[in-house]
């Protein structure tokens, strides 16, 4: 019986209808991953345009709704938080109950509140279906990121993956910028929440076909003191960053962060690899690493991106189009970059280009701070221009770094995690350097100060990242019980 079984295994790989069939099976791969990479680029884009956008905006409903700047951050910073908040279990859900499906549960959500926040009636409305954005954004974002992971499990391609998923990024600065202010100028602030929607339905349609069904759920469950205790410390610390004028409700809100933060490193202690954030991650040092140089880098980028246009627009020297025009070689220089941090990366190391990129982000507020005084738009787009080359080179080193200091199993819960990072930067960045605006008086002096912080914070930043990252090369993954 062994002869004709060998005959058979014979005949079956030299059949030419078999070797068809097998060539086009391997040339479809290729096709099938690049429409898998461009779907899970449309929750980048989703997300960063709707941010890039709504900067633009936030003069233009400030005077529909007759709202000062404190209440303008919320604007902002009401999907900030909520994304911070949320993205704690956006991961772990992903994990446990598959990356596609709450993939596209997070771009139908996002559609959803879009169309709400176009429609707003009052400010309030507004800053609360911003903030039911938010919780969209947090189901999208660590899910795609997640999917890349399980995808892609060659380190290099997945490098490679990471540099074009990052380089969404810039495409949605260069893009957003220019069509948001010329949107406000032509249509009003509502149409700006319109952009978004035909990306996220996109997203929504496309992902049955293109990206693959993956979840982990073993030993994993719903963490749910766990979300509230980390939403009462993120929440109550944004709060408490913009309400810091206002002494005693300050010191509340950041008491009761304090206390939720404390009640909530014990509870997760305590259920160990369960955990909402297993606190054994954190003892990777390059995770650390990459989560602080990611919080250090959002921090300035996102309160210069909320600030430089808001004086633009309020001291007449740009139109809303204007402004839009204005950021856009910032956006362009990160667009550039971004494509190319993978291959500087696998050269210099992670920690260089981790390090390296805040820091220069840092040089690009610091140069801001320097010349804000003066008013010149030439000398503003320098500043600009570090700070996005610094993002465009960061940005997908410290993603990968993330994402490949864990074991698949937990990919979700570290894309959750440094995106956590990324947004508790940007909620802060905006809340603290944007009440340094409005208590300075909210001109060029203003700004000087703002951009002086928030260079020296990512100095500082950057500082520790390269003392985290430097002794891991980025091929290598220290071993860590649980992970």
């Amino acid at each position: 019986m062994a002869a004709p079984l060998e005959m058979l295994s014979i005949v079956k790989h030299t059949d030419p209808l078999s070797k068809a069939r097998d060539q086009a099976a391997q040339d479809r791969e290729p096709r099938r991953l690049r429409l898998t990479l461009a779907t899970l680029c449309l929750a980048v884009l989703i997300a960063q345009l709707d941010t890039s956008v709504v900067n633009l905006a936030v003069r233009p409903i400030g005077r529909y709704f007759h709202a000062g700047i404190g209440s303008l951050q919320w604007v902002v910073d009401g999907y900030n938080a909520m994304y911070a908040i949320l993205l704690l279990s956006g991961g772990l859900l992903a994990d446990l109950y598959g990356r596609r499906r709450i993939f596209m549960a997070g771009a139908a959500v996002f559609s959803i509140t879009s169309l709400l926040s176009a429609f707003a009636p009052s400010l309030p409305f507004l800053v609360a279906a911003r903030s039911l954005a938010g919780a969209g954004a947090a189901l999208l974002l660590p899910a795609s990121l997640a999917i890349v992971r399980v995808v892609w499990t060659d380190p290099v391609a997945r490098g490679r993956a990471l540099g074009i998923w990052a380089a969404c990024n810039g495409l949605a600065f260069v893009a957003g910028p220019a069509l948001g202010g010329f949107l406000i100028d032509r249509f009003g602030w509502r149409s700006i929440f319109l952009v978004v929607v035909p990306v996220a339905i996109a997203a929504l349609v496309l992902a049955p076909r293109a990206v693959p069904e993956s979840s982990d759920p073993k030993d994993r469950h719903f963490d749910a003191w766990g979300q509230i205790l980390g939403a009462l410390a993120l929440a109550g610390l944004a709060a408490a960053s913009i309400a810091w004028r206002h002494t005693l409700e300050a010191v509340v809100l950041l008491a009761g962060a304090g206390c939720a933060s404390v009640l909530f490193v014990r509870i997760e202690g305590r259920r160990g690899a369960g955990a909402l954030v297993p606190l054994d991650l954190m003892r990777v040092r390059a995770f650390r690493g990459a989560l602080t140089a990611t919080a250090g880098m959002t921090f300035g980028m996102y309160g210069v991106i909320f600030l430089v246009p808001l004086l633009w627009i309020g001291e007449g020297t740009l139109t809303p189009a204007g402004a839009g025009l204005a950021l856009v070689p910032m956006a362009l220089v990160f667009a550039l970059a971004s494509p190319f941090s993978g291959a500087l990366t696998a050269r210099l190391g992670r920690h260089v280009m981790a390090a390296g990129g805040v820091a220069m982000i840092g040089a690009g507020l610091v140069e801001i701070c320097l010349t804000a005084r003066g008013l010149s738009l030439f000398e503003n787009e320098i500043g600009l221009v570090l700070a996005g080359l610094g993002m465009g080179f960061a940005t997908g080193p410290l993603m990968a770094a993330a994402v490949g200091a864990v074991s698949q199993a937990r990919s979700g819960t570290a894309a959750s995690l440094v995106n956590v990072a990324r947004m508790v930067g940007a909620t802060l960045g905006v809340a603290i350097l944007g009440a340094i605006f409005a208590a300075a008086g909210g001109g060029p002096a203003a700004l000087s100060w703002a951009m002086g912080l928030g260079g020296g914070v990512q100095m500082f930043a950057a500082a520790l990242a390269w003392a985290a990252m430097r002794h891991r090369d980025s091929s290598t993954r220290k071993a860590v019980p649980g992970l």
